[in-house]
C-alpha cells in the first residue's frame, strides 16, 4: 500500500533529485554533481524530517493542542462570545481536525467560506468580524502556503466563522429586538455544535440541500431576494399611471402594455409584453398577481391592483429582508399537529408534523386592538360558550350604549354577573347571537385571546380582515373542532354538531394539546412555490428595517 507519505517522500525526492543533478548541456562535469543514492537518501530524510512539526505531523493531521483555541481568540478577540462553543465542539472531537482531511480542506470549508464572503444573498448588509482574514487564509491553503500553525489558525478561523455566521444568519439580531418589535412568540433554540458536527458529516451530495437550523421560509425568501435584486439592477423602475377608470376583458388602453411588462418582469405573466388589449391570457395573470397579494382575485385592475404594481423593487426587498429576520425567530420545525395564524394574512393554517393540511380565513384585530403575536398550547374546546366581555369594552362601549339605551343587555343577551372596580362585569349568554359564535377553542396566554366562531360570517369575504378586538374569528370553527377532536372515539360529527347548538355551555379538554403560533409575515412563499406580499397593517415593518440598519 502507498501511503501519503510515500506520495510525499517520493515528491521531495524527485525535486531535490531535479535540484542536484543539472542537465549535462549546463556545461558542468558530472563529476562534480554525482551524488550516492544513499547520500540523496539522506538528504531527503533529512528534508522531511524537518517539515514534521508541522501539518505532516501524524498527529498534527488528526488533532491540535486546546491551548491553540486561547491564543486563536486572544488574536481574534471578536470571537470571544463563541469561544465556549468553539470549545465544545472540539472537546466532542478529541480536538481533531474538523475542517481538513488527507487530502487537505473539505469542500464544506469552501462552501462556508463563499457563504460568509456573501452575506448579501443571506439579507445581511454587515459583514462578519475577519471575513477579510478567512480571505486570505484561504487563499494561502489553496496556493498550498499553510503549514503547522498556519493550518491550525485556518481551522479555527473556520470553525469561528461558522459560529458566527450561524448565530447572525441562523440566529438573528438579539432577543430584545425581537420584544421591541411586540415579538412575543419563543425563540428558537438549536445547538449550533451538535448540528456542526451533523453537516460535516454529510455527503457532497447531500451538502447541496440546504438544511440550515432555521425555519423553512428563510431558504424560500432568500431565492426572492435574490431575484429581486436582480429585478432591481436591471429594471428602469416607473409608476404605471391608472388613469381614473378601472380596467377590465376586453378594454384596449396604452397603459395595458406596461401592466403586461411589469407582469412578465414579476413572473406572472409570460406572453407577448406589447399587446394593449385586455385578453384573456391578462386577465389569469392579473388574478394571480392578486391572489399574491392578498387582493380579491376578480381579473379588474382597478386602484388597489395598481397600487401593489407600483410598490418598488426597493420597498420589496425591504419587506423580505424583515421577514427572513423574523424566519430565523421562528421555531425550525415540528413533528407534531400544530396552528398557525399570520396576522397580515388573515388566515388560520392547520399543519401535521409540519406538513399543511387546510387553510382558512379569519378576522383578527384592528390596528386600535392588535392581535398579539405569541404562542400556547391548544387545550379546550369550548361548545356553546358564554361570552365574557372584558372591562375594556365593557367601559368603552357597552356602558354608553346602557345609558342610550336601558334594554340594552336584554337585547343582547346579555347579563350582569356581579362588580368589580366599580365596573359591572358582564357576560353574553350561548346561542346564535353570542359574539363567540357556537364553540371557541382556548390556549391560556396573558394577552386573554382565542380562536372562536362568529355570528358575523359576511366578514370573511373582505380582502383585507382585521375587524376584532384582538381575539382571532376562525371562518371554519365546525371543521376545525373536527380536526382536534379526531382521535377522540366520543366525538363524532353529529355529538359536535349537538354540543355547538346546545345553548349550554360545555368543557372540552383535548387529549393531547395542539401548539398555536400567532405569528406576522408580511412575505412568504406559499404551497406553490410562488412570492406572496400583504399590507403592514401594524405598521410593524418599518422599524424593524430600521433596528436592522442600525
Amino acid at each position: 500500500m502507498i501511503t501519503n507519505f510515500d506520495y510525499r517522500w517520493r515528491g521531495l525526492y524527485f525535486l531535490i533529485l531535479a535540484i542536484t543533478v543539472p542537465f549535462s548541456g549546463c556545461g558542468q562535469s558530472k563529476r562534480n554533481t554525482q551524488i550516492s543514492d544513499d547520500s540523496l537518501k539522506n538528504r531527503v530524510e533529512k528534508e522531511w524530517n524537518s517539515t514534521i512539526p508541522g501539518s505532516f505531523s501524524p498527529e498534527m493531521l488528526t488533532s491540535f493542542d486546546s491551548l491553540e483555541i486561547s491564543r486563536f481568540i486572544e488574536k481574534y478577540p471578536s470571537f470571544r462570545p463563541y469561544k465556549e462553543s468553539i470549545l465544545t465542539f472540539y472537546r466532542r472531537r478529541n480536538f481533531a481536525f474538523a475542517w481538513f482531511d488527507k487530502e487537505g480542506l473539505i469542500e464544506h470549508a469552501g462552501n462556508l467560506a463563499d457563504r460568509v464572503m456573501n452575506l448579501k444573498n443571506e439579507g445581511l448588509d454587515k459583514e462578519l468580524p475577519y471575513y477579510q482574514s478567512l480571505d486570505s487564509l484561504m487563499y494561502s491553503e489553496n496556493a498550498g502556503q499553510h503549514a503547522g500553525a498556519s493550518k491550525v489558525k485556518l481551522e479555527l478561523m473556520l470553525t469561528a466563522q461558522y459560529f458566527a455566521f450561524a448565530d447572525r444568519v441562523w440566529g438573528g439580531m438579539d432577543e430584545s429586538v425581537s420584544k421591541a418589535v411586540n415579538w412575543y412568540l419563543p425563540r428558537k433554540k438549536v445547538s449550533y455544535e451538535a448540528y456542526l458536527d451533523s453537516a460535516l458529516s454529510r455527503s457532497s451530495d447531500e451538502l447541496r440541500v440546504d438544511k440550515a437550523p432555521v425555519y423553512r421560509q428563510y431558504g424560500l425568501l432568500k431565492e426572492y431576494l435574490i431575484k429581486y435584486r436582480k429585478l432591481q439592477e436591471k429594471s428602469d423602475w416607473y409608476n404605471i399611471e391608472p388613469g381614473s377608470v378601472s380596467l377590465k376583458p376586453g378594454d384596449t388602453s396604452q397603459v395595458i402594455s406596461r401592466v403586461r411588462q411589469r407582469l412578465f418582469d414579476l413572473g406572472d405573466y409570460l406572453g407577448d409584453t406589447s399587446r394593449q388589449v385586455y385578453d384573456t391570457e391578462l386577465e389569469t395573470a392579473v388574478k394571480i398577481f392578486q391572489v399574491r397579494h392578498g387582493l380579491k382575485d376578480d381579473g379588474v385592475l382597478g386602484k388597489a391592483t395598481f397600487a401593489e404594481l407600483n410598490v418598488p423593487y426597493q420597498s420589496r426587498l425591504k419587506q423580505l429582508l424583515v421577514n427572513m429576520e423574523r424566519s430565523r425567530w421562528f421555531p425550525i420545525s415540528l413533528s407534531r399537529d400544530y396552528l398557525m395564524v399570520n396576522i397580515p394574512e388573515f388566515e388560520l393554517h392547520v399543519y401535521s408534523s409540519d406538513s399543511l393540511l387546510w387553510s382558512c380565513n379569519v378576522v383578527v384585530g384592528k390596528a386600535i386592538h392588535k392581535t398579539a403575536v405569541f404562542s400556547s398550547d391548544l387545550k379546550h374546546v369550548v361548545f356553546s360558550p358564554y361570552w365574557n366581555v372584558p372591562p375594556s369594552i365593557v367601559r368603552k362601549e357597552i356602558l354608553p350604549d346602557m345609558r342610550r339605551d336601558p334594554n340594552y343587555l336584554r337585547k343582547h343577551n346579555m347579563e350582569i354577573t356581579g362588580y368589580r372596580d366599580g365596573l359591572p362585569e358582564i357576560r353574553q349568554r350561548p346561542g346564535p347571537s353570542n359574539s363567540l359564535g357556537l364553540v371557541k377553542f382556548l390556549f391560556p396566554n396573558s394577552f386573554n385571546m382565542y380562536l372562536h366562531d362568529t355570528p358575523a360570517k359576511s366578514l370573511f369575504a373582505e380582502a383585507s380582515r382585521a375587524f376584532s378586538h384582538g381575539c382571532i374569528r376562525v371562518s371554519e370553527p365546525f371543521k376545525l373542532a373536527q380536526f382536534l377532536l379526531r382521535d377522540d372515539p366520543s366525538w363524532d360529527n353529529e355529538k359536535i354538531l349537538a354540543a355547538m347548538k346546545a345553548g349550554r355551555e360545555r368543557f372540552v379538554p383535548l387529549k393531547n394539546k395542539v401548539p398555536v403560533f400567532v405569528a406576522y409575515f408580511t412575505a412568504f412563499v406559499d404551497g406553490e412555490g410562488k412570492i406572496n406580499f400583504r399590507k403592514d397593517i401594524y405598521e410593524r415593518d418599518e422599524r424593524l428595517a430600521d433596528m436592522m440598519m442600525k
